[in-house]
């Protein structure tokens, strides 16, 4: 057994057999040795939790014996807990044990875990003492109760505690002597007990791009920092990769009392410093918070040594988008495990700080040479100050999005345009649904070209409308799979309505050149082949180059963005869609010019002497022509500057009654062509109604619903 500093007659004796113990030597290999927090760690915090009277013996070990049995009456039940003189010795217990110093006073260095607790303690230090006739050098204090004489209210004393060692900067130190008092040295702003050297060269994480770091590189050197844990010999080691790259790693200082973890810094090249309450937290631009529900989730998943790995990314990799991050940072937190829907989030705040746009918190899972980042798991909140705070369930890189201004819509605009499109999309469908019903189960016509080409544009309409109404709840599902098929489909079907928009209008320039005669072989096959394959393979090429995911409509205010699936590469949306429709918008408004002046101009000639009041037909006939073409869709362009709200709400209005104007066209036109069919025994003496009637199918507006009333 170790050789003790002191003695007391016939004690050890008695505790030989009546105490369990656990100790260990501090010796010359106390340094090297592997920390054996494991078992006495857990010893210590067994035998301070079963037992409220507390003995500190100074001496040349830490150890702990549980005083079961004896009968002294301060000593009786007690945690005898033996600690080491030398304090410069065994650095992994500094978080864990107290310490101890004598100085001709008895100084007691306590953990402010151990001064939450109720506890009776005694010191006692020296040697050679008896009860009769104690020696001047043996030191005998207590009893003194730790909460009440420390109290939950002190306040960190800076002029006394910050000429004391920077190994106390987290313990109340006890003057046991005299009269006991008690000096709150628990510093709010701490710094990292030392500087761990990383293998990770600085030209491994930089990217090509001078001064960017490669995202992909950082989430490698993330994911490797759990192997640093074991080289800690206190609880926080500065981390740093070169320019750009700076971190800390904090764990727990005993596995058995979790505690969250909040770091905060000032500027983006300043510093990371570990703070102790929340009203010095909020004294800070930056800060981020580990909850302690995060650290429980590391521990069942077999951590053995809680720790949380926060790392500082200045100028990463940017996203395919080319997305504006603030102030270039990118916050990375590991704790070696996968912590995912924590119900106490990760607080990541940012203030005091001047930005343009709005900001909208996003996360990266670490996959992938650039950034993907998505609005999943994170919420952004604004507080009245102008401070963002995230909120995210999960751990991961960070970062906040800023989103130009002009590319987010307020929140009640946004409520009233989803509430009309969800409308003129139902509205849609039902006419739609009616015209594709009466046409494949109650018609008993044979179809023109006319009327198929405008089956095959409702039937593509139909399904854009349906796709964009259950868009929304696919995308709240999370699911990526689901939400990248959502999107394709839905794409594709956008796009397929964009080509049978070009087709009516090929098919009409066609019928008014040719006079209604045209001798293409299987030409219903060849158009409908083109406007069906083109956009079938512009979806797969695009699902090939994983461009289909989450995308999120920001507002003004982040708890109402919503989410749909949709391309999730701007260039591609750019070029692919707006190029298309562009396209497909000159060959259809050029037409729309072309047949209403041909359309107007034979119907006066016609109709002359006929009584006027027809205004509002030849509106009616413009809208149905326009929807039937879709050239109401143009006004997408102007929706950018200041008339990007109204031209957006005028543009899902009219689009709304496309359905229904596809419908009277449908109806009418089978209509008048059954009754053309029945009266077509009667000679057509006029060359321009002969050719109204091949070209558009009927001698009428299509779109007068009182030309039967007429007949």
């Amino acid at each position: 057994m170790f050789r003790h500093g002191w003695r007391i007659p016939g004690f050890m004796m008695v505790l030989v057999w009546t105490c369990s113990y656990s100790f260990f030597s501090s010796g010359d290999k106390s340094d090297s040795s592997p920390f054996p927090a494991s078992a006495v760690v857990s010893r210590l915090s067994a035998c301070l939790t079963q037992r409220n009277t507390v003995c500190f013996i100074a001496d040349n070990f830490y150890g702990v014996i549980n005083a079961t049995k004896h009968n002294g009456s301060a000593w009786k039940d007690s945690c005898i807990i033996f600690l080491q003189r030398n304090i410069t010795r065994q650095k992994k217990l500094w978080k864990v044990w107290p310490q101890v110093e004598v100085k001709g006073s008895l100084l007691l260095y306590v953990p402010k875990d151990l001064v939450r607790k109720s506890l009776t303690v005694y010191t006692r230090a020296g040697k050679n003492s008896t009860n009769a006739n104690p020696n001047q050098s043996f030191l005998d204090f207590g009893p003194v109760v730790m909460n009440k004489i420390c109290g939950s209210g002190s306040t960190y004393d800076k002029a006394y505690c910050e000429n004391i060692a920077n190994v106390f900067n987290d313990k109340y130190l006890l003057n046991m002597t005299n009269r006991p008092e008690c000096i709150n040295c628990d510093n709010p702003i701490k710094g990292p007990d030392e500087t761990l050297t990383l293998n990770t060269s600085v030209e491994s994480i930089i990217g090509n791009t001078p001064g960017e770091v490669d995202a992909s590189s950082a989430a490698t050197f993330v994911a490797n920092l759990a192997n640093l844990v074991s080289q800690m010999n206190g609880t926080s080691a500065e981390l740093s990769a070169g320019e750009g790259v700076k971190g800390m790693l904090v764990r727990q200082a005993d596995p058995t009392v979790l505690e969250p973890v909040s770091l905060a810094y000032q500027s983006a090249n300043s510093n990371l410093n570990i703070i102790g309450d929340a009203q010095t937290l909020s004294t800070f631009s930056r800060s981020v918070t580990v909850s302690k529900e995060a650290f429980q989730q590391a521990m069942s998943s077999n951590i053995s040594i809680p720790f949380a790995a926060i790392i500082r990314f200045l100028n990463m990799t940017s996203d395919d988008k080319n997305s504006t991050v603030l102030q270039n940072e990118v916050i990375g937190i590991d704790m070696g495990a996968k912590i995912k829907n924590l119900s106490d989030p990760v607080n990541i705040t940012f203030k005091n700080l001047i930005y343009s746009g709005n900001p909208h918190c996003h996360s990266w899972n670490g996959d992938g040479g650039r950034p993907n980042w998505t609005n999943a798991g994170c919420e952004t909140i604004k507080d009245a100050n102008g401070g963002i705070i995230c909120q995210c369930t999960h751990l991961t890189f960070f970062a906040i999005l800023l989103t130009p201004i002009n590319e987010t819509i307020s929140s009640t605009d946004l409520k009233y345009l989803t509430t009309i499109s969800q409308a003129g999309c139902g509205l849609s469908m039902f006419f739609l649904g009616v015209g594709l019903f009466m046409h494949f189960l109650i018609r008993r016509t044979k179809a023109s070209q006319t009327t198929v080409i405008l089956i095959h544009l409702m039937l593509a309409m139909f399904l854009l409308n349906f796709t964009f109404l259950i868009n929304n709840s696919i995308a709240k599902m999370k699911n990526l799979v689901g939400c990248q098929v959502m999107a394709a489909i839905m794409h594709f079907s956008m796009l397929a309505t964009f080509s049978w928009f070009a087709g009516q209008a090929f098919h009409l320039c066609l019928q008014l050149y040719t006079g209604g005669q045209i001798a293409i072989k299987r030409y219903i096959l060849k158009i409908s082949a083109i406007n069906w394959a083109l956009p079938a393979v512009i979806a797969i090429i695009i699902a090939c180059l994983g461009k289909y995911g989450l995308e999120t409509i920001y507002t003004d205010d982040p708890a109402n963005n919503v989410d749909m699936c949709w391309i999730t590469d701007v260039y591609v949306h750019y070029i692919v869609n707006i190029g298309y429709y562009s396209l497909v918008f000159l060959f259809t408004f050029t037409t729309v010019i072309i047949t209403v002046s041909w359309l107007f101009g034979l119907k006066k000639s016609k109709v002359a002497g006929e009584k006027g009041g027809t205004s509002g037909k030849s509106v009616l006939t413009i809208m149905g022509l326009c929807c039937q073409l879709g050239v109401t869709w143009g006004f997408a362009f102007f929706a950018y500057g200041a008339l990007r709200i109204p031209a957006t709400y005028i543009f899902t209005i009219l689009n709304s009654f496309q359905g229904f104007f596809l419908f009277i066209y449908y109806y009418n036109s089978t209509k008048a062509r059954a009754n053309a069919a029945a009266g077509s025994s009667s000679t057509q003496t006029s060359t321009s109604v002969s050719t109204i009637k091949s070209g558009l199918d009927v001698v009428f507006n299509p779109y007068d619903i009182t030309h039967q009333k007429s007949k």
